[in-house]
């Protein structure tokens, strides 16, 4: 029975973190961003992981997605994997704890929305200090030309850290506020396979 268990686990998350990385190759540029900004619902099935299967499980479909995205898709060299995957895990983890913790729809909410938030804030330091510099050092892109793409939009950005703060932090939140959103819609739906129960 616990082997039956594990297996059922196992094909659930390769199932989910398939849909992932079909997701994540379904990304598009949004004009409130610069274009190298994507948006996509790729941690959608990493959330739905981390309720119906642990965090555990929710971290490792963020990183087989960012793994398969790497060697089929990837334009970034791995610096966007990196950021993608460290940005969902830190999201999926506190949402899948919190709702392990007390399984009902109010703390599935408050989890994603805490889980959006460290998602967001977290993305200010990994990126200062961590994406931008690697595209910067490893790449040769200069951080004027970066600049000058948030500028464009908004004159007056004229330094790393307010444009991650005007840009990149509502972005995240919105990101991840968004697949909360589809979350809830699919969630119940798709509740007797993720279980098991059919």
């Amino acid at each position: 029975m616990m082997v039956q268990s594990k297996t059922r686990k196992l094909s659930v998350t390769a199932m989910l973190a398939a849909v992932a990385t079909v997701l994540m190759f379904l990304d598009f540029s949004i004009p409130i961003v610069p274009s190298f900004i994507k948006l996509d619902v790729s941690e959608l099935p990493a959330l739905l992981a981390a309720y119906s299967l642990g965090p555990v499980s929710g971290m490792a479909v963020c990183l087989i997605k960012n793994l398969f995205n790497l060697l089929f898709h990837g334009s970034t060299g791995g610096v966007g994997e990196l950021c993608n995957f460290l940005l969902g895990a830190s999201f999926v983890i506190p949402a899948g704890l919190l709702y392990q913790y007390k399984k009902n729809r109010k703390m599935a909410f408050v989890g994603a929305l805490i889980g959006a938030a460290v998602m967001a804030l977290f993305s200010l330091p990994l990126n200062y200090f961590v994406t931008y510099p690697m595209y910067v050092n490893v790449y040769g892109l200069p951080m004027d030309a970066i600049l000058g793409m948030y500028n464009a939009i908004l004159p007056g950005t004229d330094s790393l850290l307010k444009a991650l703060v005007i840009f990149n932090l509502p972005f995240t939140f919105f990101k991840g506020m968004l697949d909360v959103a589809l979350t809830f819609l699919v969630y119940k739906p798709l509740s007797p396979v993720l279980h098991g129960r059919r």
